[in-house]
């Protein structure tokens, strides 16, 4: 479980740093905040939300033991 969390940790952290790299430079285009038409207007918000959750997934599988 705790391998579980931090992959999906990674993941949020990845997708989440990509947005906010894409949104401040225009470089880079990739990610799922960029992709989904739904999401227009609040990339920015949706990247910082992301990092979050990273953030919390983290505290989660760190609070599990092995």
């Amino acid at each position: 479980m705790k391998q579980l969390l931090e992959f999906l940790g990674f993941i949020a952290l990845l997708q989440g740093s990509g947005g906010l790299v894409y949104e401040l430079t225009g470089k880079l285009r990739w990610g799922v905040t960029q992709r989904w038409s739904t999401l227009d207007g609040y990339e920015i918000y949706v990247s910082i939300a992301l990092i979050v959750l990273a953030i919390a997934l983290f505290a989660a599988a760190e609070s599990r033991k092995s």
